[in-house]
């Protein structure tokens, strides 16, 4: 089938997102359970009325920047350094428990050794969109359920860009310097972060805040300027982007920039999901179904078990140690990028790759369905749920 326009293109996504939906309201179906229906349905292993789905990945990557510079926006740096040192044992603990696990699950369904480590290895990780989507505002800001979950999935975002250069360095030729070079460019960053925002952002702001207009485009520069400055010294684009936000934290605008840039963000997070469900091949579901579901089973109801005890070891109490766990019960978009990246670098065959995209997926709804069934979140199905 021929390829359509981009304004085509976004028509399809999001008047049909909106359709599905409104359908998904009515029925009380989480809301990205629609946008990946629908991602499958128009994409090109079904439909194929959009087939570029590498374009979509790329702008819809946005989103997930956003998130992590408008998460930086509500985080006091005190706090979160706080709150990272407490976190350190659980993020480690449950990493390595689930590279077993799903390292052994792979041996198990007959992939290579290789293969099985890099299914461990996207084990590891749950999801910052999923994390964050699903918690209330007040919960995010305020409480200790939320500097708990957002501290995880922080360090848990240290390890998966170190896995990842694990990966890009089986691709490259700069060999241990690819792997030495983030580890000296992430408090360079940081440092240079904190400068720009006290000698150059503030000032600029202070100077012009009548103009809402600039204080939105200067936000958004200052955030997507990070993350590249973060991916050119061999980081995540989204590691800048959430130093850019902590660095801005301190300022009574922070919050003005947050409410602001939300919906951008939103706009782009449709596209993320879409595209998700767009990149999966379902001529393949017959020999990935058996492992993929395995391994969705296996994360949604041992992640839970597995935070709750090593929260525990750390003192905290029954009922926060299980809603972190129900919460981080999913894997993550970093799962995704670490099957794309192993497959161009021939690591790992289409068969395996799909295994991770397919757990993703499932997980992704799975633990969506427990959070906003039992917990408070923007999406919860019953009113007595719903917190904003």
């Amino acid at each position: 089938m021929a390829e359509h326009s981009v304004v085509f293109s976004f028509f399809l996504i999001f008047s049909g997102a909106a359709v599905l939906a409104s359908i998904a309201l009515y029925t009380r179906q989480p809301l990205l359970v629609a946008y990946i229906v629908l991602g499958a349905l128009l994409g090109p292993y079904w439909l194929g009325y959009i087939s570029d789905t590498a374009m979509l990945a790329d702008i819809s990557h946005i989103g997930i920047i956003f998130l992590l510079f408008l998460l930086g926006l509500d985080m006091q740096p005190s706090h979160l350094v706080q709150m990272i040192k407490k976190a350190t044992w659980v993020a480690l603990g449950s990493s390595v428990i689930f590279l077993g696990i799903g390292y052994t699950a792979g041996i198990f369904f007959g992939y290579t050794q290789t293969e099985a480590l890099i299914i461990g290895a996207a084990l590891m990780f749950s999801s910052t969109i999923i994390g964050i989507k699903l918690l209330p505002t007040t919960v995010l800001h305020h409480r200790h359920t939320g500097e708990l979950v957002v501290g995880l999935l922080l360090l848990q975002d240290v390890i998966a860009i170190i896995v990842l250069l694990f990966l890009y360095s089986g691709q490259g030729d700069e060999g241990m310097m690819g792997l030495v070079k983030p580890l000296i460019a992430l408090p360079l960053l940081i440092g240079t972060g904190f400068l720009l925002v006290k000698y150059v952002i503030l000032p600029l702001i202070q100077r012009f805040d009548r103009f809402h207009e600039y204080i939105f485009l200067l936000a958004i520069g200052w955030c997507l300027g990070m993350a590249e400055l973060a991916q050119y010294a061999g980081l995540s684009a989204e590691m800048g982007a959430f130093v850019a936000g902590v660095a801005l934290a301190t300022s009574p605008i922070s919050q003005y920039i947050a409410t602001n840039l939300k919906p951008l963000r939103d706009f782009f997070l449709i596209l993320f999901f879409f595209s998700v469900g767009a990149s999966f091949n379902l001529a393949l579901i017959p020999q990935i179904l058996l492992p993929a579901t395995l391994l969705a089973v296996i994360v949604v109801a041992f992640k839970p078990i597995v935070f709750r005890y090593l929260l525990k070891t750390i003192k905290e109490d029954d009922q926060i140690s299980w809603e972190v766990g129900f919460r981080l019960g999913q894997i993550s978009e970093f799962s995704l990028l670490i099957a794309y990246i192993a497959t161009s670098a021939a690591l790992i065959g289409q068969e395996a790759s799909h295994v991770i995209q397919a757990t993703a997926i499932l997980t992704f709804l799975l633990s969506t369905y427990v959070v906003i069934f039992n917990y408070p979140s923007p999406i919860a199905v019953s009113d007595k749920l719903r917190r904003d």
